[in-house]
C-alpha cells in the first residue's frame, strides 16, 4: 500500500505493518514520519531496535544475520535501514527480497531512503513492500504549495496566520521545511493562541537577530571553526534541541555528498544547484566544500549523525553536543578523531 505522509497517521491507528519504506527528498517529513512508525511500534512492544547505516562496502548479508538473531532485551525487534542516497544493486536486491520474503514475524522492518528512481520502483523487492507492507512517498512542496502547507502545520500548534503573515514567512524560509518548523514552534512560544499578522511575523524575525541554526550552517560552510563553536554554545544555552541543529547538520553533509557524487558523475553544477535548491552567497562556498572534503570524511560524519541520534533518542550512551561539535570542526575542515558512543 502507498500513502501521502498526512495519511499516516490514520493508516497506523487501525494497522500495522511488518515493512515500512519511508521515501523522499524532504528531511524534515521523513524523520516526521518515520519518528511516528517507530512511536506506533514502540506501543505495539517494540522495543528492541537495530540501525543499519548503507554506505559504500555495506554488507547486505548482515539484514539477514540480524532477522535471525535471537534477541536477549526483547521479544519485538525494529530493524531500520538507513538507506540514504545508495542505490539497491541487483546482489542486495535479492538478498532484501529473500528477507522480505521470510521475515520473522518478530521483525519489522523500515527503510528510510531519499528519492527513489523509477528503475527501483520497477523493482521486486519494491513491488513486494508495495503489495504486503506500507510505503510512505514524499513529493517536495512546492512554492504555489508552500503556504497551504504552513497553514496547516500552525494550525495544529494553535496558531492562525494572516494571508500577509505567511506570505512573509514563505520568504523567510525560502522553501526550507526545517526552516519552517523552527520558525513555528519560536512563533508558538510567542504567541499562542492567537491570529498573527504581518507586523508579528516582522517583529519577530527582527528579534531573532541572535545565534540561529542557520547562522551555523553559513558558519560551517565559510568554514568558520570558532564561530561555529560559538554559535552552537549559544544555541544550546537558548534549549534549541539537539534534533533540529543535527538534522540542519546531516542535512548539510547528504547535500555536500551528493553535490561532490554529482560533480564526479560529470553534471554541471548549475543543475545541481537547481536540484538542490542552492542559490545566493552560499552557492559558489558550497561548491569549494564539497569539493574539499573527501567521500570517507562525509560519510564517516554521515554515521556519527546516525550515534547523535540514537543518543539523543536514548539508544546508546555518550554525549551529543560533543558529537555535534566534532562533526562541525570536520566540516569548516579541521581535521580530529570524531568521538563514538558507548551502544
Amino acid at each position: 500500500m502507498k500513502i501521502k505522509p498526512d495519511q499516516l497517521a490514520g493508516y497506523l491507528n487501525k494497522n500495522s505493518s511488518q515493512t515500512y519504506l519511508v521515501c523522499g527528498d524532504e528531511p524534515l517529513i521523513a524523520e516526521e514520519s518515520s519518528d511516528a512508525i517507530r512511536q506506533h511500534l514502540k506501543q505495539q512492544g517494540f522495543e528492541e531496535r537495530e540501525v543499519l547505516f548503507v554506505e559504500a562496502g555495506f554488507k547486505w548479508e548482515y539484514l539477514l544475520e540480524c532477522a535471525n538473531a535471537l534477541s536477549l532485551f526483547a521479544e519485538n525487534r525494529l530493524i531500520e535501514i538507513r538507506l540514504g542516497s545508495q542505490k539497491i544493486n541487483k546482489a542486495a536486491a535479492k538478498i532484501l527480497l529473500e528477507y522480505l520474503q521470510y521475515a520473522p514475524a518478530e521483525n519489522t522492518l523500515l527503510i528510510i531512503a531519499d528519492k527513489l528512481d523509477a528503475a527501483a520502483k520497477k523493482s521486486a523487492w519494491y513491488k513486494n513492500i508495495e503489495q504486503k507492507g506500507l510505503i510512505v512517498e514524499i513529493w517536495p512542496i512546492e512554492n504555489q504549495q508552500l503556504p497551504g502547507w504552513l497553514k496547516k502545520r500552525a494550525s495544529t500548534l494553535n496558531l492562525q496566520l494572516d494571508d500577509d503573515a505567511v506570505n512573509i514567512l514563505c520568504e523567510r524560509i525560502e522553501g526550507n521545511l526545517l526552516a519552517a518548523k523552527q520558525e513555528l514552534d519560536k512563533l508558538q512560544l510567542q504567541h499562542s493562541n492567537k491570529r498573527l499578522t504581518a507586523d508579528d511575523i516582522v517583529n519577530s524575525v527582527s528579534d531573532s537577530s541572535r545565534y540561529d541554526v542557520f547562522a551555523l550552517m553559513d558558519a560551517v560552510i565559510f568554514a568558520q571553526s570558532e564561530r561555529s563553536l560559538k554559535i552552537l554554545q549559544v544555541l544550546k544555552q537558548e534549549g534549541v534541541e539537539a534534533t533540529i541543529i543535527l538534522w540542519a547538520i546531516s542535512r548539510e553533509i547528504r547535500l555536500l555528498h551528493s553535490v561532490k557524487t554529482g560533480l564526479s558523475q560529470g553534471l554541471s553544477y548549475e543543475s545541481l544547484c537547481g536540484k538542490h535548491r542552492i542559490w545566493g552567497k552560499k552557492k559558489q562556498r558550497l561548491k569549494q566544500a564539497a569539493m574539499a572534503q573527501d567521500f570517507t570524511t562525509l560519510e564517516q560524519m554521515l554515521r556519527q549523525s546516525a550515534v547523535a541520534d540514537q543518543i539523543i533518542k536514548g539508544m546508546a550512551q555518550g554525549d551529543c553536543w560533543l558529537l555535534i561539535s566534532d562533526m562541525l570542526l570536520a566540516l569548516c575542515g579541521t581535521q580530529l578523531k570524531l568521538q563514538t558512543a558507548t551502544l
